[in-house]
Formats: structure tokens, sequence, C-alpha cells
């Protein structure tokens, strides 16, 4: 009898089961779709409830699909149109599955919440369908390295937000799509950044429609295509540009002279085009690190002088440009200069290096020209290699400089500091000395700024960054190992990359994936030396486990499992059907909560009352411990009076930083709600933004956009490996002067920081400073805003003496702390270091007649080399106006803006770029774990003004 009711149980059960599931019906019949049409889906794809049981690769939010992250799993078949019926979803990568193929289905537009649709690698063909450009949410579209034919959608030029174009190494063909007023355009894309279309088969003039001034395009990649026409002088309109690649191509005419007003251009490829005239004029382009305009038939002429004063140029290559006369010495005094190409032209005269050459220099080729003799004056050239084969000075010679060269690319690998061991045959001994099962593929660098491959310590820095992002992400990688550096037939740099799990010696499906998703997301950021880059992955086959089982079974086997289930159902429907009451109750308590996020906002606790938002996001406990990690140790990454800063990755990928109130405590509830409603309310590139907050389950955490390169003040004291110049410290004052008068004038309503300091100026992956931390803020309502009656709060050092001696805050407050910050900007020193005030320092030393205002002994001696004529005095000048004594005499924020841009135009840089170059040279990688919203000054002041607490513990 019990062997004859056991099957009905088993449907009884297997209906509750569904009922309980927490997945929504709708995502769970399109995720069912999409494992029909593939092969290899992950196996644990079992079950009916992907969230509850975490399958591979999904992740969601209170029962909803928001991201499908599958990248390097071996996926196989087509991309179904019920992907559509994922409404929820925001980020979808399926890269480096070579056997996805087949057209994208053009219900795939109806994802209009997606953000991130990244394809890389696969094998997709067909036309790229027009319906993409109903996804307004996307800022991510990557679809490079697929089989894709057919036009470029007019259709991508919709997409407001879109801020990473990348349509490279397909076969697309058509020209370029502007707008014509019936259809948009990618002219249309003014906040895109990156337009990578090379390696296609695109055709016709490239439109002087598509650039204006208003765009904030940093890479321009048209390489490789079937380009014709000029070079449209509007390209000159983009000031924010760093990289721009049209080599390749059919393009003719003279290169537009406007091209030198490019100051942030830092690679240049013009090369293998029909290009004609004079050679341009490139003088402006000081920021120039590689320049190639080989093999296009300009008008003959003799060495350009103009090249010898770029300053910041490693790699010249113009073989076969019509080149004459003779090479000056002054252009191998450049202090990067890496290479000199200059093949098949008519150089003539004597090659002479000179003294003071560059101690960069490793390669300086003339072959096939007219050179008849060669000059050693520095008494040899060491390990420079001179090449003049098939020039006169060689004829019947013997000299190492007449053999004709080999083939020279870089053998680096990764070194390791231990004896690696013998592993198996199918095994690679990591630099660990750890016999594993590697995830392999390359790295391909569009357009590095060096052409020296020797370097240890550049592929250092970039295996540090590898390391510095997956340890970042809580990725399991024990280490990595790059290797075989080279160049291939288009200029790209290419790197073998190998990176080792940690643990058993095995990556498993979500481990490979998330890896892949750094890589493929460019969640990972080079050094800025190595510029854009895409990734290619080879297949994984070392899963974790993929241990095949027998599916032969013995019937008695079967029938111990039947009676063991028969036995265990009965209890197993009760506990269900318990835990599916208990999930309904939680479900609707959720549901309550995002109804009314603010019912348990408590004000017994002097938190004033429920903020006021527009924007930010309210994060469950739950979620922010899911995202922290459970607040692990390693994703611990600073500490201060407030409490705890948490690194968290969000579903979509994005890396935030958790500022967590230390449990159990008042202290900074009133700065918590601050913070909540001010930076709620702000948006502005200089002004760190505020993602969401956390006030559930007696926690209250803010949760920020995580800045990569740490603060100012890390930065001055040489903390964080990144080196500052004068014009990157211009860069800087100019950013954070922005996002303060941005608060000042146009916020609603107006707000005083209180609180400016190196510490709380941030550095974005491009240096962009943003500023931070409104603990201490004070909003400026209507009928009191000139003064504000408030409790002296702030740090030594930069804190008012006015608004310390009257108690009556203003904006001009904010702007002595800022002239302070221009002082340490001058000198990197504190502002009260060893008991002296930087201020009074800067005062008794100056002396106006003297050059650099007698200030040689306080400045940075990083920046003296590099300080424009004139500009630091202004400086300074600016500086000592902002901290005048009494408000009144003062700038305003305003002012402090024009000025600096002011100097920066004195110092021959347009303020109006949108970032610093990001050809900064960084000394190494970033030092310790601290991260800029940790408030760990010592100097913090509420109350009294302790003479005690003037200098650091």
């Amino acid at each position: 009898m019990f062997a004859r009711i056991q099957p009905y149980l088993l449907v009884i059960f297997i209906q509750v089961l569904v009922v309980a599931a927490i997945t929504n019906p709708q995502d769970f019949a399109a995720l069912q779709s999409l494992k029909s049409g593939w092969e290899n889906a992950p196996p644990n794809w079992v079950g009916t409830d992907p969230c509850g049981s975490g399958w591979d690769g999904i992740g969601c939010s209170n029962s909803r699909v928001v991201s499908i992250t599958l990248a390097s799993v071996g996926l196989s078949g087509q991309v179904p149109g019920d992907i559509a019926d994922l409404s929820e979803l925001l980020t979808l990568d399926l890269s480096y599955n070579e056997g996805l193929t087949g057209s994208l289905p053009r219900p795939i537009g109806n994802l209009a919440k997606l953000t991130s649709l990244i394809l890389v690698g696969c094998g997709f063909s067909g036309q790229i369908p027009d319906t993409i450009g109903s996804m307004k949410q996307l800022y991510t579209l990557s679809l490079n390295s697929n089989k894709f034919i057919g036009p470029i959608p007019h259709s991508i030029g919709a997409l407001p937000r879109l801020h990473w174009l990348d349509l490279a190494d397909n076969k697309l063909s058509g020209s370029i799509p502007v707008s014509n007023g019936t259809a948009p355009g990618l002219d249309m894309l003014v906040q895109t950044q990156h337009f990578h279309f090379g390696k296609n088969q695109l055709s016709g003039e490239i439109p002087s429609q598509l650039f204006s001034g208003n765009m904030s395009l940093i890479h321009l990649l048209l390489e490789n295509n079937q380009l014709t026409g000029k070079i449209p002088s509007t390209v000159g309109l983009i000031q924010t540009l760093e990289v721009l690649r049209l080599d390749r191509n059919s393009l003719s005419g003279p290169v537009p002279q406007n091209l030198s007003k490019l100051t942030s251009v830092q690679e240049l490829f013009l090369s293998n085009n029909n290009l004609n005239g004079p050679l341009p004029d490139l003088t402006g382009m000081t920021s120039l690190n590689y320049l190639d305009m080989s093999n296009n038939t300009f008008n003959a002429s003799d060495f350009p002088p103009w090249i010898s004063t770029l300053p910041s140029l490693t790699t010249l290559v113009m073989e076969n440009t019509n080149l004459r006369g003779g090479v000056p010495e002054t252009l191998f005094s450049l202090a990067q200069l890496q290479s000199v190409i200059l093949k098949n032209n008519r150089i003539n005269g004597t090659l002479s290096l000179g003294s003071s050459y560059s101690n960069e220099l490793q390669l300086v080729d003339l072959q096939n020209n007219t050179v008849e003799s060669y000059t050693d004056r520095a008494g040899g050239y060491g390990s420079i290699q001179i090449i003049l084969v098939d020039n006169p000075i060689c004829q019947g010679e013997t000299q190492s400089y007449c053999i004709p060269p080999r083939q020279a690319n870089s053998s680096y690998t990764t070194p390791s500091n231990c004896s690696r061991p013998q592993c198996r045959s199918d095994q690679v001994s990591s630099p660990n000395c750890q016999c594993a099962y590697p995830y392999t593929g390359t790295l391909f660098f569009r357009a590095p700024s060096f052409s020296y491959l020797g370097n240890l310590s550049t592929f250092l820095a970039l295996q540090q960054r590898l390391m510095f992002t997956f340890q970042s992400h809580q990725l399991p990688v024990d280490s990595v190992s790059l290797s075989n550096p080279s160049k291939n037939l288009d200029d790209y740099l290419t790197l073998s990359l190998e990176v080792f799990p940690s643990g058993l010696g095995y990556f498993n499906r979500t481990g490979i994936s998330a890896i892949g998703f750094a890589l493929s997301n460019q969640t990972f950021k080079p050094p800025p030396f190595f510029g854009p880059f895409f990734y290619r992955a080879n297949g994984y086959q070392y899963f974790t486990g993929d241990l095949s089982s027998s599916n032969k079974s013995s019937s008695s086997t079967a029938i111990i499992i039947g009676a063991a289930v028969g036995g265990s159902v009965l209890l197993l429907l009760l506990l269900v059907a318990g835990g599916y009451a208990f999930r309904q109750k939680r479900r609707a308590e959720i549901a309550a909560k995002h109804i009314d996020p603010f019912a348990s906002w408590d004000r017994s606790k002097n938190n004033g009352g429920v903020p006021q938002l527009k924007g930010a996001r309210n994060f469950s406990f739950e979620e922010v411990k899911k995202y922290t990690k459970n607040f692990s140790e390693a994703n611990d990454i600073g500490s201060g009076g407030y409490g705890k800063v948490y690194r968290g990755t969000l579903p979509t990928g994005q890396l935030v930083a958790v500022k967590r109130a230390q449990q159990g405590s008042t202290q900074g509830a009133l700065e918590f709600k601050t913070e909540i409603e001010l930076l709620s309310r702000v948006h502005h590139r200089n002004v760190v933004g505020l993602v969401g907050f956390c006030f559930d389950q007696g926690e209250e955490m803010l949760v920020y956009e995580f800045i990569p390169n740490g603060t100012l003040k890390d930065s001055l004291s040489g903390k964080s490996g990144i080196r500052l110049d004068w014009m990157r410290r211009l860069r800087i004052a100019l950013g954070a002067a922005r996002g303060i008068q941005y608060l000042h004038v146009l916020a609603n309503p107006p707000i005083i920081h209180r609180d400016i300091k190196s510490n709380n100026v941030l550095l974005d992956e491009r240096l962009n400073a943003k500023v931070a931390d409104f603990g201490l803020s004070k909003p400026m309502g209507s009928p009191d805003r000139t003064h504000v009656t408030t409790q002296v709060k702030g740090t030594m050092g930069y804190m008012d003496p006015e608004y310390y001696m009257t108690q009556q805050l203003t904006e001009k407050s904010d702007v002595y702390s800022f002239g302070v910050l221009l002082l340490e900007l001058i000198t990197a020193r504190a502002p009260i270091e060893k008991g002296k005030y930087i201020v009074r320092e800067v005062k008794l030393a100056m002396d106006k007649t003297k050059d650099l205002y007698n200030l040689q002994e306080l400045i940075d001696p990083v920046i003296v080399s590099s300080v424009a004529p004139g500009s630091l005095e202004k400086f300074v000048d600016l500086a000592l106006d902002c901290v005048a004594e009494e408000g009144v005499n003062r700038p305003t924020m305003s002012e402090v803006v024009k000025e600096i841009e002011s100097i920066m135009e004195l110092a021959g840089l347009n303020p109006h770029t949108e970032s610093a170059s990001t050809s900064d040279n960084y000394d190494g990688a970033r030092k310790g774990d601290e991260h800029p919203y940790s408030d760990d000054s010592l100097f913090v002041y509420s109350g009294a003004y302790p003479h005690s607490k003037l200098e650091p513990k």
C-alpha cells in the first residue's frame, strides 16, 4: 500500500516546491528557454528556483533575475527571443563562448533596464538588431570579436547613457551613421567616451558631423577599415581625446592642422593611408607618447624641428614619409624616448645621438636611407640597437649596425621567487610554485604608449594591477602570470595571460565567469600607459564538480531510495509548508519596507526627521552583507571615528565603498542623515556619488561609488604610488574647485562643505578630482544664505580662523580651507607639520622679487622641473588670497575657478578638457589597503580648540 501511495506524495511534494519557489515565474520560464537552447549549460541549472538555489551565473534581487554572467563556460547554441522576458535584467555577459552563434534576436531590445550588454569573443553573426536603440539605460555595449555583418544601426545614437561602444573586429560594412533629421546617429552620443570600430569593413568618408566640441570621447579607434576621403577637421574639436587611430584605411588629402590643438592625445596613428600634402605641425600635442605617420605620400620635407619639442614622446615611427636631410641630435635627448624608426626615407649626412641621449632609448632604425657616417660621441651606446642596413655607410662594412636585424620580441615571463615544482603534463606551475590548471587567454592592448618590451617594471605593474582587481573583487585567484609580449600586425601589444586558482588548483564556473566578467566589463583598469585593451579567452575544461556519474543504478538501490523518499515525504511536506509560510511573511515585510523604507527610522536616537531623498537607493542589511562578502576582513579597506569602510560589488558589477557606522553607537547619526540628504541631491562629475544607504536592523551604512586612486593626500605623500607633476596638480585643483563651486552655487539648496582637505578630495581612475565626505556639511536655506550660526566643526590646519572666532559659517570658510589645500598641492606638506603651520611658513619665506617667490625650500621637488614659468607664482597668489584673514577679502569659488583656468592657460593647458592625462607615471602599485572614504585624520575637531592636538600623535 505504501508503494502505491508514494508516487502521489511525490507529485504533491513537487507541486509544493513549485509554489514555494521565490524566483519570479516569468524569469524562471525565460531561463528555462535559455537552457533548452544551449548545450553545456551549467550542470547546477536544475530545480525550479534559480535565485534560491544559486544557479551559476545568475544574480537575483527580490526574486527577480538582474544579471547573467556566464563568460568562458563553454556554452554553445543560440540566444532565444524569450530572453526579453527577463524584464528586470541589468547585466548580460556571455563573453568568450565561441559556440554561441546565430543572430541576436530582435526582442532583446525589450530589455529596457539593461545597462551592460557584453558579448565579446563569441560566434554571433547576422546584423546587429536596430532594436538595441530601445535600451535607454545601456551604459556598456561590447559586441567586439564576433562575426556581425551589415551596417552599424542608426538607433545606437539614441542611447543617451552609453559610455562604452565597442564594435571592433567584426565584418561590419557601410558608412558610419550620423543623424539626418529622421533617424538618430552616433553624433548624438556626446556622453560616450569610447568609439572602438577597428578591424571591420566600414567604408565611405568619416562624416565631419560625427564630431563636436561637446563630445566626451577619449578613444577614437577606426583602424583597419576601408574609409576614404579626408580626415575631417572637426576631429580637432574633441579636447578630451587621448587615443586616435585612423591607420590602415584609404584616407587621403592633408592632415588637418588643428589636430595640434588636441593637447591630451597620447597615441596618434595615421599610418598606411594615402595622406598627402605637407607634414602636419603637431607642436601643441605636448602629451603625445606614440606617433606613427608611416607609409603616406607627404611632400618631401626636412626632418620637422617640432618633433624634438614633444616632451612626452616615447616612440616615433615615420617609415616611407619622404623625409630627407639629417636627424637632429636634440631628438635623442627627449627624456622618455625609446624607439626611433625612420626606414625607407632619404635621410642623409651623419647620424649622431649626441652625449645627452635618453636613458630610455633602445632602438634607432634608419634602414634604407642615405646615411654616410655615424658618430659615437658618448663612447659607446651600450644596449641601444642602431640599424643602418642599406645605407652608404654600410657598403662593404661588417659593423654590428650593418648586419640585418632579427625579429626582436621580448621573452618576458612573470618571475617566481621560488623553485618551481615538476607538475603533471596537463598542469602548470604558478608564480607561487603551485601546480594548477590556469585560466588562459591573450590580452590585446590597442594603443600602448611605449614601444620597449624588455622593461621588467612595466609588466610587473600590469601584473600587480591585475591582482589588485581580482583581490578587490574577492575572486578565487592565487596569482597571475604574463608572458611573451609582442607587437602583432595590427600594432596591438599582445600578452599571454595565465590566471591561477586558489585552493584545490581548479576553477569552478562561478570563478571563471567572474574573472571573465572583470576583463570583458573593463572592471580591470590597466596602468594608464597600456591604453585601451580587450581580452580573448581560451576554453577552460577543468571545472571542479564536473565528475561524471554513472547513469546505471541497481534495482535494489532504486528500491532503497524509493523507500527513503516515501518515508520522508510527509515530514518534508510539513517542513516545506512551514518554510513557505515563513518566506511569504518575510517577503511581505520586505515589500512593506520598500513601500516605506523609513518606517523604522528611529527619531529617539536624535537622528532627526526622515531623510528627504532624491535618487539614493535603499539597501537592506542582507543585501549589503552579500555585496561585501559578509563584511569580510579582505573587504575591510579602512576605518575612522565613524566606523569601518568595506569594498563591495553590486549585482551589476559596479564596485562600491560601504561606510558602516559603529554598531550600537549614536555617534555620527546626524552626519549619516546629512550625507544621505545632501549627496542624494548633488550630481556633478567632481563630487563623489552616493549610490545608496542602509538603515536596517540597527545599521547605518552609506554606499558610495568606489574611487580607485584614493585620496589626494595619499598621492601627495607618495603613499598611493601615483606621481603628480605640476600639470596634473593644476587639473586636480581645478576639478576640486569646480566641485566646491557647484556646492556653493548650483546645488539646491546650496551647501557649505565645512571639511575641505586633501583627505576628502578623491582621485578616480583618470585622476579626476572628486569632493567627498559630507558628514559635516551644512545646507544654506534662502533666508539664512549668508551666515549660518553653528557649532564649530572641521579639521585642524584647514579651519577658517574667522569661523572659529565668530562661529559664523559662510561659503568663505570653504574658500579658506581650499586655500590651504592649494598650498598643500605646492608643498606636498601637511597643513600642520612638526608644529609649523603651512600658511605662516609660506608667508614668512615669500619674496615676490625673487624667482618662484623664494619658495624653493618649500616647493615639492617632484614638481620643480615641470612648473611652467609664472604659473606657480600666480597659484601662490591665489592660495594666499583664499586664506585672507577676513572672509570678505577672499574670492568666491566661482572666482577661484576662473583664476585656476587662467593659470592653466598660462601653463599651456586647456582647462576645458575633461580629465588629467592617462599617461601618468605610476611609480608602483598602490600601497596599503586604506580607502579614501575612511576618515582617518587625527585632526578632526568638534567643539573647543585644544592646542594639544595641533601636532600629529
